[in-house]
């Protein structure tokens, strides 16, 4: 006697072939490559000093304060941006999630990720590449930090230098992925 067995609900089946562990992983680390900024930027908002001085704009007598506003929205967005690699390797950046109205299970068109992803990448890669060359030059300036606040500093703007490269690689992922299985 065969037994019956209910099939699958619709949300578990996969909407394209399987994303690669390494894929998955840069996805990830594309979007971490923000949060050491993101905290550093959020700890001169609520008054920790990181080691700016008078003249810098970043003295630690204005925060709290209100650009501190500023500094958190800031780290905010930038990791808001981060996340959104995500969509490379996940169903939501395939298919519009069921629960946005009149778009709600819609395929994603490929150059509608893509092109932005690209983009971003590209001029993500150039910007924090130019900072990287210049980063002896603006750390001289007045009030920049030095000693441990400047090698603090460092260490929390270096894995900037990584987002756009990580990110080039999963859009190019998502890119062959889709075009090849539709």
């Amino acid at each position: 006697m065969a037994t019956l067995t209910a099939p699958a609900p619709a949300s578990a089946i996969p909407a394209g072939p399987i994303v690669s562990r390494p894929i998955r992983w840069a996805a990830h680390a594309a979007a971490l490559t923000l949060a050491p900024s993101g905290l550093w930027r959020v700890a001169i908002a609520v008054g920790i000093p990181v080691g700016w001085g008078a003249g810098s704009g970043l003295e630690a007598e204005l925060f709290p304060g209100r650009w501190s506003f500023y500094l958190v929205a800031l780290s905010l967005f930038a990791e808001g941006l981060g996340l959104l690699s995500l969509g490379l390797v996940q169903r939501w950046g395939e298919v519009v999630p069921r629960w946005i109205p009149w778009l709600g299970g819609r395929r994603i068109p490929t150059l509608a990720a893509v092109v932005p992803a690209a983009l971003g990448a590209v001029a993500v890669t150039l910007v924090t590449v130019l900072a990287a060359f210049h980063w002896s030059t603006s750390m001289a300036a007045p009030g920049a930090p030095t000693g441990a606040g400047w090698w603090l500093m460092t260490v929390c703007y270096a894995p900037l230098v990584l987002w756009g490269p990580l990110l080039a690689l999963v859009t190019v992922a998502y890119w062959r992925r889709r075009r090849i299985h539709g």
